[in-house]
């Protein structure tokens, strides 16, 4: 039936697909139809406390994985994430990582502090949160970045990936809004990290350990975004607000990244900007960030550092936040590859052709010429 094939035609796909087909469900499971819950009842399903029957809390092995296992499958993925960090790379290729990760984290830093100042932090503007806005434009798309910089870019900038990967899940989020007053234990900080380290220094110890692990960068992704669904309500999706949110949040995370991380490849003197183009998206797994930074709030709140109604706040606006963030990884699906597509063709407009490595210690024309002997 190609049903994968199917999904991945739609920018995010295996993100927005099960996340929209968790919220239908749940939404039809909170209707609480008279006739879904006698059937239930007389399966022997156990009852909520409101003596209420629902198909997504029959328990066993089926609510585990697909209502109550989000944090655990993030958990998971993060775990296989930094798996894949490779920490043995080129000079240039680090340099390029660095450039590319500080910029874009910075930026949407940024933004966030300055949405802060004008509007409620919380649900400002087309109800915004600055916990959105960071976690949307900080973490770009690795698998989107590698497949750009692999057509239109060099080897350097493909390599940077190992670097970029630093972006993946809620931690540098929770950083930021640590920076930003959010009171969060170091447990917190040590809770979401630690699956990332452990990852990375198994990955960096036995290659066998990241190969048999990178599956899981993308397998576990469509899992864990359907139990983000299971706590949502379909009609958010159909929110205008929300929705207007979410393509704004996708239009000012290509923009802002992409000019940032050109003038910082500018100021460093990288002659071809394409990475910086092809890094400005927003992660299909940036949709997990919010579910765990509001659990590390009901940590902080119950270690007495963040106030019940302070964690409150971030688990009250974690739903829309996901679903803004799943907005902009669609939006910058469709704008990052043409922007990248539009870029090249200034570059080469400039005489400056992406592809090309550059070398300080050789002349234009020989590496021009070592660089198309490489490629034929």
């Amino acid at each position: 039936m190609r049903i994968k094939r199917s999904i991945e035609r739609i920018p995010g796909g295996l993100m927005v697909v099960p996340l929209m087909l968790g919220a239908f469900l749940n939404t039809i499971d909170q209707l609480h139809i008279p006739a879904v819950m006698d059937v239930l009842k007389a399966l022997g399903v156990t009852p909520t406390k409101d003596d209420i029957y629902e198909f997504l809390k029959i328990g066993g092995f089926t609510e585990a994985l697909f209502k109550t296992g989000t944090l655990t499958l993030i958990g998971l993925f993060l775990f296989c994430a930094g798996s894949q960090m490779n920490l043995r790379v080129g000079g240039k290729a680090l340099k390029k990582g660095i450039l590319l990760m500080s910029s874009k984290y910075l930026t949407g830093l940024s933004v966030g502090v300055l949405f802060g100042l004008f509007f409620d932090p919380m649900s400002g503007l087309l109800g915004l949160s600055t916990l959105a806005i960071i976690a949307a434009m900080t973490n770009g798309n690795e698998g989107m970045y590698a497949v750009l910089c692999g057509q239109y870019g060099n080897r350097s900038d493909v390599g940077a990936i190992a670097v970029l990967t630093l972006n993946d899940g809620p931690f540098l989020t929770m950083l930021a809004l640590g920076m930003l007053g959010a009171n969060f234990p170091m447990i917190a900080f040590i809770a979401v990290l630690l699956p990332i380290a452990l990852g990375m220094l198994l990955g960096n110890l036995d290659e066998e350990i990241r190969e048999f692990l990178k599956p899981g960068e993308t397998l576990l992704v469509p899992f864990f975004a359907f139990c983000l669904g299971a706590g949502m309500n379909f009609m958010n999706f159909f929110n205008p607000k929300v929705v207007a949110g979410g393509v704004a949040l996708g239009f000012m995370t290509t923009l802002l990244t992409g000019l940032a991380g050109i003038l910082i490849y500018k100021l460093f003197r990288e002659r071809s900007t394409i990475g910086p183009v092809a890094e400005a998206s927003t992660a299909g797994n940036a949709a997990g960030t919010p579910a765990a930074i509001a659990a590390a709030a009901s940590v902080a709140a119950g270690s007495g550092l963040m106030s019940p109604a302070e964690a409150q706040q971030f688990q009250d606006i974690a739903n829309t936040a996901t679903i803004q963030i799943s907005i902009a990884t669609l939006t910058t699906s469709l704008l990052c590859p043409i922007a990248v597509i539009f870029w090249d063709k200034y570059q080469r407009s400039k005489g400056i052709d992406g592809r090309l490595e550059e070398s300080s210690g050789r002349s234009e024309g020989a590496l021009i010429q070592a660089e198309l002997e490489l490629k034929q």
